[in-house]
């Protein structure tokens, strides 16, 4: 059983977060979902209401059970499953936002990916507003929205801490730290000796240690990260030719650009714009 609503991603999101899916899955053993690293651009809790599943993690299966919740960051690997003799009844919710990146990990959250709700009533009930919104409105109330995706992440942010024994090492949490700013900065030309210096490591270690906790090398992230302000600016920015939006995004090659988009998104940033430009 289940109920869900997907939600247009907004181009220009003015707000601090929004939704971008919601639902409720239940008696459903078959549930499973693996997503590469790098296929999913926005953070998602999954939050176990009864039953247990499990979470693939840190190179680990680790048991989600009643109260407890899986948070991942955008562009994480992800990998989790029900049960299936005592099959998960989860609350999940897909969110992005402008700053919520800093916002979370100031709040030290990158520091798991594994929590314990104490609150278990306060989140149920934020969840199912925001849930029982999407399904009777779906965008008409877009500011309403944005309102009940902030109170749960509030309930979130107050009431879980992370279940013991799953923090991720401190060198890990120095790279987690540094991607907003590498996203932030990624249509500059990419040094690695200077990524690994503000890590305090050196570039091998930087690789190894950034491909450990993204399951990406440095230089994949840099490349997704471009080509997401890449398809931002194209539908944003309607009067600017593609070879502008390129050099912008950081390649001065509009061949090159063309190429590595066709790669990603499996079409060129020309149709791109066509089918996704209203």
């Amino acid at each position: 059983m289940q109920r869900q609503s997907h939600l247009l991603t907004l181009p220009n999101n003015p707000f601090f977060c929004f939704p971008e899916s919601v639902g409720n899955y239940w008696s459903h053993p078959e549930h499973y979902s693996l997503r590469e690293a790098g296929s999913l651009n926005n953070f998602n809790i999954h939050y176990v209401v009864s039953g247990k599943g499990y979470v693939e993690w840190d190179g680990k299966v680790h048991t989600l059970e009643a109260g407890e919740a899986v948070l991942y960051f955008p562009l994480q690997r992800q990998h989790y499953y029900s049960s299936k003799d005592d099959p998960w009844d989860i609350r999940w919710f897909h969110f992005y936002g402008t700053g919520l990146q800093d916002y979370m990990i100031e709040r030290g959250f990158h520091k798991s990916q594994l929590w314990t709700v104490r609150q278990r009533s306060a989140f149920e009930q934020a969840h199912e507003d925001l849930l029982v919104e999407a399904e009777t409105h779906r965008m008409l109330h877009p500011t309403k929205l944005s309102a009940l995706t902030y109170a749960i992440l509030a309930v979130f942010v107050e009431q879980a801490v992370p279940i013991s024994g799953n923090k991720a090492s401190s060198a890990g949490n120095r790279i987690v730290e540094l991607l907003p700013l590498m996203q932030q900065e990624a249509a500059q030309p990419f040094v690695l000796e200077q990524w690994a210096e503000q890590a305090g490591v050196s570039p091998y270690y930087f690789c190894k240690l950034f491909r450990s906790v993204m399951e990406m090398t440095p230089m994949d992230f840099i490349t997704r990260s471009r080509l997401q302000m890449a398809k931002q600016w194209l539908l944003e920015r309607k009067d600017t030719n593609i070879g502008q939006i390129a050099e912008d995004a950081g390649y001065p090659s509009v061949s090159y650009f063309n190429k590595r988009f066709m790669e990603h998104e499996g079409m060129t940033p020309t149709l791109y714009r066509q089918l996704y430009g209203i």
